[in-house]
């Protein structure tokens, strides 16, 4: 439960992701130079406070969300729904829920599903993210089952860099778990040849992914946000996200600030200036030109195809 209003948890939480982020952890790694701006936080700016001797705000409730940050994984869910969080209509989910991919929690049933979302106010819509529905063969059905006219919200980024921040998040998690890691070429090459079968890869496949979700959804119901253009221009991308939400116009330039140490966008609202995570900036190792180049070639059909999905390119074709 809960005993501050909407707008004072959000400062709050906002004020645990800083004090977070201040935490900063030493990796080392011969890496590169290019940035993997929007990795996936471990910790989400959240808009609950667990006080179990206090009720809910008055007139505020649980509800399911009216939108679900649905994917991609490493293409930016995270700076989305934090730059979303900006929006005093919006209340997020404290943590990635799995309820629709993982059929442990999805046995568990819709209330339970329910009690996991913040307390919000009637004016308010409530968004969760996780980032593995996209990929889930079972979410845009059981997504559909729950809300059929539910908006989707998908953010997408350049699937061969998304494939090497999708490494780059499992290396320094090995790292700092203390397991062995394998260069990154190791993975993606197999006897010569391009490794399709790397996880990394197939999530990459958005092509693939997509038709699922269309057999359950009509693409105006899926609003795809460009994760590349999110990194380097925030607002404008917002800007449409309101207007698929049917949200008043409140995010505004004043909300974001380049941080040139980190080399990208972060937030500022409720009096506070907040980056991400530490885990985002992570140097991406630097990859052989000519598996780089076999990744893209396998890629640029998959691309293309998603292209005549969507009605729309992107700067990575």
């Amino acid at each position: 439960t809960v005993s501050l209003s909407s707008q004072q948890l959000k400062c709050e939480a906002r004020g645990m992701c800083h004090h977070l982020c201040m935490d900063e952890r030493l990796c080392k790694a011969s890496f590169g130079t290019t940035l993997d701006a929007i990795d996936l936080d471990p910790v989400l700016a959240a808009n609950v406070s667990e006080d179990a001797t206090s009720s809910p705000p008055p007139g505020t409730s649980k509800r399911s969300p009216h939108s679900i940050i649905i994917g991609v994984r490493k293409g930016g869910t995270r700076a989305l729904l934090e730059m979303l969080d900006i929006h005093p209509e919006v209340a997020a989910a404290a943590t990635e829920v799995h309820f629709f991919d993982w059929d442990e929690n999805y046995a568990k049933g819709l209330e339970w599903y329910r009690d996991l979302m913040p307390y919000s106010y009637p004016h308010q819509i409530t968004i969760e993210k996780t980032p593995g529905y996209f990929t889930s063969p079972l979410a845009p059905e059981r997504i559909c089952a729950m809300n059929s006219s539910i908006k989707l919200l998908l953010i997408l980024r350049d699937p061969a860099e998304r494939v090497i921040s999708d490494y780059t998040q499992v290396y320094f998690n090995r790292l700092e778990n203390h397991k062995p890691v394998q260069a990154i070429e190791n993975l993606l090459v197999r006897s010569g040849s391009l490794n399709i079968r790397y996880k990394a890869i197939q999530r990459s496949l958005y092509d693939v992914h997509m038709r699922n979700w269309l057999k359950h959804f009509p693409l105006e119901q899926i609003h795809i946000v460009d994760g590349d253009a999110l990194i380097h221009d925030p607002l404008p991308e917002l800007q449409k996200v309101e207007r698929f939400l049917n949200l008043a116009p409140r995010i505004v330039s004043s909300n974001f600030y380049f941080n040139q140490t980190k080399g990208f966008y972060c937030i500022r609202s409720d009096g506070r200036e907040r980056c991400l995570h530490e885990s985002k900036g992570r140097p991406h190792p630097s990859v052989n030109n000519t598996v780089l180049q076999q990744l893209r070639s396998y890629l640029q059909e998959h691309n293309q195809h998603f292209f005549r999905m969507v009605k729309r390119t992107f700067s990575w074709q």
